[in-house]
């Protein structure tokens, strides 16, 4: 495999790890609702003139499975979207990322239940050990923390968001929708904003505000993060395939910390490389281990 075909997931995840950064950077500078629709708006906007020739012509496909469209807008573009501005006013960028690289074994356990796919060895003992780092990330180091002070909300809100994005992938799978992808993408764009307008328009005035500190991150959203990162991820898995594409979700963290360093002068503390290394091999243990955890795979449904 050309070495080329490896950037392509690599600087998809460093713009992840950006977007990690900015999320972090709107917490204080606008709402979590308000920096969710104009990025929509503004990805829209730049497709359009690219999607509305090629969605017309398959109008009828695409009103056939309307339904699937609106709700992968909800879970990968809204929820997802809004869950992780809102975990980012309180909770740490390097955090946000550990509990986002957990997505590839929240999907292999969604799958188990709508696919009717086997548990395997892996994803039981990596289920196990990814649980463990959690706590131990979450608990700053002292997983007795979480039965006193309970979980912290931008933690659990972060992983309500992995959690999403997981059902969507696993959701895409089941569906198996022969709709081209950039259309897709373009229709869930419309539907997670149809689902934003009715909190965007009851949001207080003064916390949607267009200004020089918030055109930067909403830039950066809509183009660096919704169409630059699709981009890249999608020529990758056509390139490498979706399980080698999914191995550099693992960097995700990694980088994070380091920008998080740079331009927001967090520190990296030891239950950050002890909680989230721990997490982060039960995801590879979870993706590498593909024996059945009880006789032969069952079907998938």
């Amino acid at each position: 495999m050309p070495f080329s075909s490896y950037l392509y997931p690599f600087l998809a995840i460093v713009l992840w790890a950006g977007n990690v950064i900015v999320s972090k950077l709107a917490a204080s500078a606008i709402a979590p609702t308000a920096i969710t629709f104009y990025r929509l708006i503004l990805v829209l906007i730049l497709m359009s003139p690219f999607m509305l020739r090629p969605l017309w012509r398959n109008r009828a496909q695409i009103r056939r499975h309307w339904w699937q469209l609106a709700l992968s807008g909800l879970l990968a573009m809204a929820l997802f979207q809004s869950l992780s501005y809102r975990a980012a006013e309180s909770t740490t960028a390097t955090n946000m990322a550990i509990v986002t690289a957990l997505i590839p074994l929240l999907t292999a356990l969604l799958s188990v239940i709508v696919l009717g796919e086997a548990v395997t060895l892996g994803m039981a003992g990596g289920g196990l050990l990814s649980f463990a780092g959690l706590l131990y990330l979450v608990g700053r180091g002292d997983p007795g923390a979480i039965l006193r002070e309970g979980v912290h909300m931008g933690d659990l809100l972060m992983l309500l968001a992995a959690a999403s994005y997981a059902l969507y992938g696993v959701l895409l799978r089941h569906w198996k929708l022969s709709i081209p992808v950039w259309q897709a993408v373009y229709m869930q764009a419309i539907a997670a904003l149809v689902f934003m307008l009715p909190q965007f328009l009851l949001l207080p005035a003064g916390s949607a505000a267009l200004d020089a500190r918030t055109l930067p991150l909403i830039g950066y959203s809509g183009i660096g993060s919704s169409i630059l990162l699709s981009f890249l991820w999608i020529e990758g898995v056509k390139k490498l395939g979706p399980t080698r594409c999914s191995i550099f979700i693992n960097l995700l963290p990694v980088l994070t910390a380091v920008f998080a360093i740079l331009w927001l002068h967090e520190s990296m503390q030891a239950y950050h490389l002890i909680g989230g290394g721990v997490a982060l091999a039960g995801v590879l243990l979870t993706q590498m281990v593909q024996r059945p955890l009880f006789g032969s795979r069952a079907g998938a449904v």
